[in-house]
């Protein structure tokens, strides 16, 4: 078959994948098979492989039996060749079905083949809805699409299959797959992936080094990836190595490419292919904004609303439209939640799409109805040049394009009824749902609903309508404060917008230093009989006496937003209960439904409801009692998790204990659920908690929740509560809070990769603070820190003092996953010292013991140290399945700086082994993984590694760039590897 693929003429238009199934299915992307459903099919020799090849690559056309010989045999055909031909036809007549291989006009041919029955015509008709969806601008379906056509290739296509015939399709097939490969990157590039694309590029580059447009990509993705120098080194490896097998300059738009990088071209930031401009084809729209998870409150008017959009043929047959204004509420469930909300449940009455469209009403430039129609009739597949001009004929165009559709229209944000009317449909099967801060009474069907918090953006309109356009662009970024502490309410915007306009010597900056603070925040929110506070008392003056207390002590707790479980412990009451009263404060506007099981205060509502606590609540104690409460709950569930994910580990018999009881899990899974969504709640309770009546077990909390620094998640984070912990505890002379505070800093530190000094000295500190408390468990734990640092710095000797003495100190106190944890340790500083025989037993025998006990995240961490073991003796094999098991764990558990660091190990691995392609790829996606976890000496380490596969592979300059990047972080953090990089570099490059 000559040319590119032919896309069947039978493949319907838009269609993805086949539906109908077929009785034979084959392959020729890979070895040629035959499937009969499920039933692989015995096609024969490899020479009767290659007549069904032949005849399958023609789709259908005859093939004359000369032809066939020469395909099978080329120009020395064995003297029986026609004989043998027949006898491969026969065969395969025999295990085909009836009618599929027939003999024409002394030839062969394989007809009545079901749609989809040949893998190359599938991907022959996905390689061109890709090339169709690209071409209308649809670079996620096309990319999709081309990920499906790519993946139907099963290694070498016609493998095993002998003959000139399929020696050129084989070469035909590879280029195809190689083009499909190309222009999946680039839209990979266009669509902002270009940091994942680099791993995939460069071991592509290896492969084909000779293959221009993959350099291309690579330069471009790699430039886009904040990494210029080393784009420009991709140019120079191609120039040298194209003069040196080819004896030939780069092309031109690579030079091109070259040059502009040199001028730091903004244009290389944006997408570079062009867009052809859509036909006018019926588009779908799905326009509506996400709705809120488990809406709740207003069920009635829900019901009601839902009830007529359901049917909306018949109202718009009537002439019945349906509105929703908004005009008053507190706290932002409010008018567009509600709208979305009602939508969505809508959709079946709609299943010809849904618009939207924010029309501004509430800011100083409302949305010009032509200019919205423009962009309705665009998303409903009308092409730019078909859009007229003016007003009325854009409205007319729009109605006879929803003619005969059933399509819902979200209004959302209306400034008033003109506005609206060019926008709504006018044939039955549609209907408008329109939301305003108006009263629309001149369109039927009006409900009210409020929405007061203002989007950013809006926000700052507001403040700069009263302000003026001068002082407000003159300090924007203080004018930004002023609304964020306002919380982007209107009102509180309003009052304090009038404030600093009534105030010609105020600067904005001023006014944001009034309002940073939280406690006369609400006092300074008033001017004249606007306030803030008053509006608020409004709400909390109505609420009955459960509702009010619920409201008081909820506010009481920083997080951004409080599960139903913690609210539970706050309040001291059930779920169920106190599910009613969250919800019934989520009815009144003063609380919000942040997803299912979630609340939230709007800022302000929240110092108000702090502010009501301090005055009203009467019972002694009761706010430090709601605190603590949230507290236990915390480390309850906290040390939960990690007893599921450590089982046997004696560290939850050492934690605090506690009074009010925490969640429980049945699989690990949902106990990391639990921990990762409860993260940043988590922490703000125990910084709240850092005083000396709560402050021990506000630190175990701490140690409890240790994956949420070891993962590299919520490691800042994680580590100023323990700094704040620390100090506390110092200042209370609680010594053995003090020592578990040291002990939490020194590991997120050590994990950081920059700080090792400091790590080791908070170790140190913490061995010396937990001798002296009686804390022996933190003093184990201490130990096999200060080995871990130790041995991070190359102090081999230290490292095994501390680790043996952790070992026997875990053992005395019977801390089984503790002595495993040692073991495995004192293996990588047995490697470092050139004893790789006990390393590996050391690590084996850490590992069994995690095993025997089910600890699969900890067993993880063994197996990284066998692995290690095992490369360096040689074990190649058994090595790559210890890595990659261990891998599998630590992407399962969300441990990113353990993947990290363990598809790092394995590119040390492939370079071992020879695999210099492979170890590229393994380095860049390491990289990428490490990226803002690990800190700058796991990134120097994965640097240097990179370098050394580039090397491998003929790119030399861009290898010398990552290890001048590698020296400049060795030498920065005075770290001995700096050596090991200088050694690497050429003496004119490190010059």
């Amino acid at each position: 078959m000559d040319g590119g693929p032919r896309v069947p003429e039978q493949r319907r238009p838009g269609s993805a994948v086949v539906a109908e199934p077929v009785a034979l299915r084959f392959g020729v992307l890979g070895p040629v098979r035959a499937w009969r459903g499920e039933e692989t099919l015995n096609t024969g020799s490899p020479q009767q492989r290659a007549l069904l090849a032949a005849l399958l690559l023609r789709e259908g056309r005859t093939a004359t039996a000369a032809e066939l010989i020469d395909a099978l045999w080329g120009t020395e055909p064995p003297s029986q060749a026609l004989a043998a031909l027949r006898t491969y036809a026969s065969r395969l007549r025999k295990v085909l079905d009836p009618g599929v291989l027939v003999s024409e006009s002394g030839g062969y041919a394989v007809r009545s083949l079901g749609e989809g029955a040949l893998d190359l015509a599938v991907a022959q008709e996905l390689a061109a809805e890709a090339e169709k969806a690209r071409g209308a601008g649809d670079l996620c379906h096309a990319r999709e699409v081309l990920k499906q056509a790519l993946g139907l290739w099963d290694g070498e296509p016609l493998a095993g299959v002998p003959g000139p015939y399929a020696d050129a399709q084989r070469v035909r097939l590879d280029e195809w797959r190689l083009q499909l490969l190309e222009s999946r990157l680039d839209m990979d590039l266009e669509q902002g992936c270009h940091a994942e694309a680099v791993s995939e590029l460069t071991a592509l580059t290896a492969e084909h080094p000779l293959r221009e447009r993959l350099r291309e990509l690579l330069m471009l993705a790699l430039y886009r990836s904040g990494r210029q120098a080393e784009a420009l080194a991709v140019y120079a490896d191609t120039r040298r190595l194209l003069a040196e097998e080819l004896g030939v300059d780069p092309r031109p738009g690579l030079r091109e490419l070259q040059q502009r990088i040199l001028q730091a071209d903004p244009a290389l930031a944006e997408p570079s292919a062009p867009v052809t401009e859509p036909t006018v084809v019926p588009v779908r729209p799905a326009q509506l904004p996400a709705s809120v998870p488990d809406f709740t409150g207003r069920s009635t008017f829900v019901s009601e609303l839902s009830e007529v959009l359901a049917s909306a043929s018949e109202a718009a047959a009537e002439g019945r439209v349906m509105a929703v204004s908004a005009l008053a509420g507190i706290g932002g469930v409010g008018k567009t939640t509600l709208a979305v909300h009602v939508a969505h449940r809508a959709r079946p009455a709609f299943p010809d799409g849904q618009l939207y469209v924010d029309l501004q009403g509430a800011g100083s430039r409302a949305a010009e109805p032509e200019t919205v129609l423009g962009s309705f009739l665009r998303a409903l597949g009308t092409a730019d040049s078909a859009i007229p001009d003016s007003l009325e004929e854009r409205a007319a165009l729009y109605r006879s394009v929803l003619d005969g559709r059933r399509v819902l229209v979200l209004l959302d944000n209306a400034k008033d009824a003109a506005q609206v009317r060019p926008l709504l449909p006018g044939t039955a099967g549609c209907a408008a749902l329109v939301t305003s801060r108006v009263r629309m009474v001149d369109l039927a069907g009006a409900h009210l609903v409020d929405l007061d918090v203002m989007s950013p953006d809006e926000a700052l309109a507001l403040f700069t309508k009263i302000v003026g356009e001068e002082r407000v662009a003159a300090e924007r970024e203080a004018a930004l404060d002023v609304v964020a502490a306002c919380g982007f309410l209107p009102l509180a915007i309003r009052i304090a917008a009038s404030r600093l306009a009534a105030r010609r010597t105020w600067t904005v900056s001023v006014l944001a230093a009034k309002l940073a603070d939280e406690r006369r925040r609400l006092d300074e929110l008033q001017a004249g009989d606007l306030a803030v506070k008053a509006t608020f008392e409004l709400g909390y003056g109505q609420l009955e006496p459960a509702q009010a207390r619920a409201f008081r002590l909820l506010g009481l707790a920083d997080g951004p937003d409080m599960s139903l479980a913690a609210a539970a412990a706050v309040l001291d009451l059930p779920p169920e209960e106190t599910e009613d009263l969250l919800e019934s404060l989520v009815d009144t506007s003063l609380l919000e439904s942040a997803a299912p099981g979630r609340y939230r205060f709007h800022d302000l509502v929240r110092l108000y409801a702090r502010a009501c606590a301090e005055r009203d609540e009467q019972a002694a104690g009761e706010r430090g009692a709601a605190m603590s409460r949230l507290l236990d709950f915390y480390l309850a569930t906290a040390a939960g998790v990690y007893a599921i994910e450590r089982p046997g580990d004696r560290l939850v018999d050492h934690l605090e204990r506690t009074e009010y009881p925490g969640l429980t899990f049945s699989d690990r899974h949902t106990a990391q659920d639990w921990l990762y969504a409860e993260a940043v709640s988590l922490l703000a309770c125990v910084r709240q908690s850092a005083q000396p009546t709560t402050l021990r077990r506000a630190v175990d909390v701490l140690w409890a929740a240790w994956d949420l620094a070891e993962s590299g998640t919520n490691s800042r984070e994680y580590e100023a509560v323990a700094a704040r912990l620390r100090d506390v505890a110092k200042k209370a002379g609680d010594r053995r809070s003090e020592a578990r505070a040291f002990m939490a800093l020194a590991c997120v530190h050590h994990i950081s990769g920059t700080r090792f000094d400091e790590a080791g000295q908070e170790a140190e500190r913490a061995i010396e603070l937990a001798e002296s408390a009686g804390d022996p468990l933190t003093s184990c734990w201490s130990s096999n820190a200060s080995g871990a640092i130790a041995m991070y710095q190359s102090r081999y000797e230290d490292s095994e003092r501390h680790f043996t003495r952790a070992l026997e100190n875990f053992r005395a106190v019977g801390d089984r996953p503790g002595e495993a944890s040692a073991l495995c340790n004192l293996s990588r500083t047995h490697l470092a010292t050139g004893r790789t025989e006990s390393a590996v037993a050391l690590a084996q025998q850490g590992t069994e013991m995690y095993d025997a006990m089910g600890h699969a995240l900890k067993g993880a961490n063994g197996r990284y140290a066998l692995g290690l073991a095992l490369t360096r003796s040689g074990r190649l094999a058994e090595a790559t399945e210890c890595l990659q098991q261990a891998l599998q764990v630590f992407q399962d558990s969300r441990q990113r700086l353990w993947e990290g660091m363990t598809v790092f190990r394995l590119a040390e691995l492939d370079l071992t082994a020879g695999r210099p392609a492979q170890a590229a790829a393994n380095a860049e996606m390491a990289l990428t993984l490490l990226r803002g976890v690990g800190g700058d000496w796991r990134h120097g380490n994965a640097l240097t590694v990179l370098g050394r596969a580039l090397n491998g592979i003929g790119h030399l300059d861009r290898a010398q760039v990552c290890w001048r990047e590698a020296l400049e972080i060795f030498e920065s953090l005075k770290a001995p590897e700096a050596d090991e990089v200088r050694g690497l570099l050429t003496p004119a490059s490190v010059a």
